[in-house]
């Protein structure tokens, strides 16, 4: 195995599993949140529940540029006899870092954001849900913009 496969390598599942922290933790924070507010009112579950699946999209988005990752470097189908240079392996690991960072940190945050929206939900009411919601996606669009970001990085790396 080769440096620059290792690098690539370690850079998507950098990209993987600090997105997926980044969702578990999320996705954690307003699940706690959403079970105290349906253990007193069950019919609220629905709403809750949009709200906690939110942070889950990090983890897919991370996920997603692994896959990419693996595609690019065909490993399906050469596995460990894929030969890359020092110097690629280590543009596709920062290539990954966008979605990874982005991932983790917007992950926590939107789950932080989704949790105070159950709160609007407990107190507001369920015609208030959309806001909620509102607010907890605008920390989205910081993970889709990490997303983009190494999409195109990726794209523009060129495997010899």
């Amino acid at each position: 195995m080769t440096t620059g496969l290792i690098w690539a390598l370690s850079g998507a599942a950098t990209a993987a599993f600090l997105a997926g922290i980044g969702s578990s933790v999320g996705v954690g924070i307003v699940g706690m949140a959403a079970s105290g507010l349906v253990s007193r009112e069950p019919e609220k579950f629905g709403q809750t529940l949009v709200l906690t699946a939110l942070p889950g999209t990090q983890g897919i988005y991370g996920f997603l540029t692994a896959i990419l990752v693996i595609i690019k470097l065909n490993w399906l189908s050469t596995g460990m006899s894929t030969v890359l240079d020092t110097n690629t392996g280590l543009l596709i690991f920062a290539a990954c870092l966008p979605v990874a960072v982005a991932g983790l940190f917007s992950g926590i945050w939107q789950g932080k954001v989704a949790a105070a929206g159950v709160n609007v939900v407990a107190k507001a009411g369920v015609a208030h849900t959309g806001k909620a919601i509102m607010y907890a996606a605008l920390v989205e669009t910081y993970a889709i913009l990490g997303l983009i970001a190494s999409i195109l990085l990726l794209q523009g790396i060129k495997i010899a």
